[in-house]
């Protein structure tokens, strides 16, 4: 481990601070669990120059205090919305372990940050699409789903993860969000189904929503009670729980609007 740097003053423990937040963000924001976060952010303090690092993680924002030569400095941020990223995930684990071993000076870790995130590659839309319809249709067909109505379930799951981003980008609310896209996925994929002639519509508009299914949320949040964090795992729980009740809500509505269900 590379040797704690020399303080030259309050303004550098206070970018001690800040800079170990925004590595404890960006992992946040990734999907990353709270373990890892605590863990990276306080190698990240204590390979600059921290003698102490204290981390709270709460569900949307993180503080951080940290001590050096009888000095303390205690920040707080707020966290941006949390998705999957795993490439700037890696990225910027790669990155604490270069701060870690010396190879990145303190002065130009906020720039490398900025760097990561700005120059790591993202799949294009129309291929996350596909994709995200191709697994839906796949898991239908483990659900049951006849063949008759995979086609349908692939087209509708498309249309609906192109709609979800969409909406994501003009920042609609994630719950209003979560219903317009069951809503419309679960109605194409019936609709598709019932004009196929198919005898699993009900499944294919269940398996046509898939997509919105917050599994990575669920296992952090299962996985933060059962290692000590009970606030943060519960929030992150009832947050779970909410998006699963829209998303059967949408379900609902697009059943009814094709007479399904009843």
């Amino acid at each position: 481990m590379a040797q704690p740097k020399t303080l030259a003053g309050p303004e550098s423990l206070d970018d001690i601070a800040m800079t170990a937040m925004e590595f404890g963000k960006l992992l946040m924001e990734c999907g990353a669990a709270s373990s890892i976060v605590d863990e990276y952010a306080e190698r990240v303090a204590t390979a600059l120059g921290a003698e102490s690092v204290d981390l709270r993680i709460g569900y949307a924002s993180l503080a951080i205090t940290v001590r050096a030569q009888g000095k303390g400095v205690a920040r707080m941020r707020r966290v941006g919305p949390i998705g999957v990223n795993q490439r700037l995930d890696q990225a910027v684990r790669h990155l604490a372990r270069r701060v870690e071993a010396g190879d990145v000076r303190v002065a130009e870790v906020r720039g490398e940050l900025t760097r990561i995130v700005d120059g790591t590659p993202r799949h294009p839309g129309w291929f996350i699409d596909l994709a995200v319809g191709l697994a839906c249709a796949s898991f239908g067909r483990l659900l049951g789903v006849d063949w008759l109505a995979f086609g349908s379930v692939f087209a509708a799951a498309t249309i609906g993860q192109s709609f979800r981003r969409m909406l994501i980008r003009r920042q609609v609310n994630v719950f209003i969000a979560a219903t317009l896209v069951a809503f419309l996925a679960s109605a194409l994929s019936g609709l598709g189904s019932r004009l196929a002639g198919s005898t699993t519509v009900e499944s294919a508009m269940t398996a046509a929503v898939l997509l919105l299914v917050p599994g990575v949320p669920s296992l952090n949040a299962q996985y933060d009670i059962l290692n000590g964090r009970p606030t943060l795992g519960s929030a992150r729980a009832v947050w779970v729980a909410v998006i699963l009740i829209f998303i059967t809500i949408g379900v609902w509505l697009g059943q009814m609007a094709l007479g399904e269900g009843r």
